[in-house]
């Protein structure tokens, strides 16, 4: 019998996505196709991109917009989209399963393999053994038409849409493990956010100990207290808050998160995913240093 061969090794691709402009691409007052082209001038592999983003599903403009982000170099990472699968009506959670779905699709059209799941709004009035039960039926109904279309739902540990009134049901480390560790399907997995480990209060480094042999794409956004602020006071105040005005954004790698533990797990791993950074709250050549800054690490963990 031949000797069993390892496995290839495995490197991760950069990607970007634009938090600086989400509001005004959503809105129209900055065009999609501009931040496309900005994009390729970062040095990244790919763009991430927010479902709002897009004017139109219609096929001729999503193949336009397809076309722009081949014609920079670039390759399409993942989309982002925000279903609210808890909440109480069946009827509404339906629809969300739909909304979904049309999200594969656009997913495929536009020629990325990863879509972004999320839980729902965390409402007062449902319980957690309901909520779960929600959020596993529906993605579990998506996973079907994803497999059929040749994409991979990603499960962020999020904080909350912009668009939401209520933060993310599967904010916590408890909740969002046990959604994840009732699915088990060949195309989902975990959209790791550290930065969303730290909004709550948490250690990203023990979410990741935890999902990391699921994780599939990853953001990577890093935050750091404003002057002034101590580890105390920001505690207190997501305590209280669910988020926090103490928590900055910034360079990713000056912050917070303590990336050389990531990488290093992420090595355990053979991660081959796509890390994309969530920033540009301060202006593109933050967004450049932070793309330099994975490179960095890439080429320390990875060696390419």
């Amino acid at each position: 019998m031949p000797a069993k061969q390892p496995a290839a090794k495995a490197v991760p691709r950069i990607s970007t996505f634009p938090k600086c402009w989400l509001e005004d691409i959503v809105a129209g007052r900055k065009p999609l196709l501009e931040w496309i082209a900005q994009s390729a001038e970062l040095g990244a592999d790919g763009c991430e991109l927010y479902d709002g983003f897009l004017k139109s599903f219609e096929a001729k403009y999503i193949a336009e917009v397809r076309s722009a982000i081949k014609k920079t170099g670039q390759a399409f990472s993942m989309l982002c989209f925000s279903p609210d699968f808890t909440h109480p009506d069946p009827a509404f959670r339906a629809r969300e399963v739909e909304k979904q779905k049309q999200r594969i699709d656009l997913t495929a059209d536009l020629g990325g393999g990863f879509c972004r799941t999320l839980s729902g709004q965390r409402r007062p009035e449902v319980s957690r053994a309901d909520g779960v039960r929600w959020v596993v039926e529906c993605i579990e109904a998506c996973l079907p038409h994803a497999e059929k279309r040749g994409v991979t739902l990603a499960m962020e540990n999020h904080y909350k849409d912009g668009y939401w009134t209520h933060p993310e049901f599967a904010q916590h480390m408890d909740v969002f493990c046990e959604i994840v560790g009732k699915i088990e399907a060949p195309n989902f997995g975990v959209q790791f956010d550290p930065s969303n480990c730290v909004v709550c209060g948490e250690d990203p480094v023990e979410l990741l100990d935890r999902v990391k042999a699921r994780v599939v794409t990853m953001h990577a956004s890093d935050r750091y207290l404003a002057p002034g602020a101590t580890a105390e006071q920001l505690m207190k105040d997501i305590g209280a808050t669910g988020y926090s005005s103490l928590l900055k954004h910034g360079v990713t790698g000056e912050g917070m998160n303590d990336f050389d533990a990531i990488f290093t797990r992420l090595k355990e791993v053979n991660f081959g995913g796509w890390i994309s950074i969530e920033d540009g709250m301060n202006g593109m050549d933050e967004m450049r240093r932070s793309v330099e800054f994975l490179k960095r690490k890439r080429k320390e963990y990875f060696g390419a």
